[in-house]
């Protein structure tokens, strides 16, 4: 199978490299900033018993090549327009395009820009980031990549793209509904950058405060109202997990959202939380806090903007 993974920051650059170190045949999009430091340095991956070092081979926009059979897009949701401009040479009638990214409000742009038929809904389960010199941290042990036909039908091209998923070590268990998959994600994902957002903590120093775990505990619940409304309710296992996961007094965890607002960048605020909080008043769900949240990393990101001005 011929692969490009758009992107090689902790995501893309984890699932990829792991891809390539199984023999598979992937090729990384990249700026031309990181195409020049992996040239340098190499891909490197390590943390959690992972110790990889890859010559990766590298691609930049207007020297794509194509078509592939199999496109892993996992860029931020901000600069999501420029990678499918980049991307759009690599996606033929074969083509499956699995997107990594949090929330839904990406399922639209990308059937509009690569055509419905090629894009599969995507779920991507790993703690990553990356060092000060480039290299990606593995900081917990989940590897896991789910995928699906949007529709939920059945498909040969699901099943070959787990396959060799599978063969790289990436857990990709049979996802019968992965729109639902990507509800529950996005409900775990929601609540946890909130929480950290609102607070500035991990989910440790929150949850070892008085009043920390119970707003855990409700931003959950508003978030889970969201998905149940939608048509997709977190099954009662899946939501003692993420409210175990947001309480834990011990847990060093943050999301990526939450690492570039304290580092002053640009967030995924609006595809993650702006977009949820939208649904909620579409489908009459009250969100007091998601609301919050929200409006708080809009200031940031108009603050941001003015300081671009």
């Amino acid at each position: 199978m011929r692969i490009l993974t758009v992107g090689a920051g902790a995501v893309g650059g984890f699932f990829g490299a792991r891809l390539a170190a199984a023999g598979q045949d992937v090729t990384f999009l990249v700026r031309p900033a990181r195409a020049e430091a992996l040239a340098a340095r190499g891909l490197r991956v390590e943390g959690q018993g992972e110790k990889l070092h890859l010559a990766p081979r590298l691609v930049t926009a207007g020297s794509v090549g194509g078509p592939y059979d199999l496109v892993l897009l996992s860029v931020k949701a901000t600069s999501l327009g420029a990678a499918l401009d980049d991307a759009g040479p690599a996606v033929g009638p074969g083509t499956a395009v699995v997107p990594l990214l949090n929330g839904m409000a990406h399922l639209d742009a990308l059937a509009a820009r690569l055509g419905p038929a090629a894009v599969l809904g995507g779920v991507a389960k790993v703690v990553t980031t990356l060092n000060e010199d480039g290299d990606i941290v593995r900081m917990a042990p989940p590897a896991v990549v789910l995928t699906g036909e949007l529709d939920a039908r059945p498909s040969a091209r699901v099943d070959a793209v787990r396959e060799v998923l599978a063969g790289a070590g990436i857990d990709s268990p049979d996802t019968p509904d992965i729109v639902a998959a990507m509800w529950h994600k996005w409900v775990f994902i929601s609540t946890l950058v909130s929480l950290t957002c609102l607070m500035r903590g991990t989910v440790g120093e929150i949850a070892s405060v008085p009043g920390g775990a119970g707003l855990s505990r409700a931003l959950l619940a508003e978030a889970c109202a969201v998905a149940e409304a939608a048509g997709h309710p977190l099954p009662e296992p899946e939501r003692a997990a993420a409210a175990a996961t947001v309480t834990d007094p011990g847990s060093p965890l943050t999301p990526s959202l939450y690492r570039d607002l304290v580092a002053g960048a640009p967030t995924e605020a609006d595809h993650v939380l702006t977009d949820l909080t939208v649904r909620a008043r579409a489908l009459g769900v009250a969100t007091p806090l998601l609301d919050l949240a929200a409006l708080h990393l809009r200031v940031h990101e108009r603050r941001l903007a003015g300081a671009r001005g």
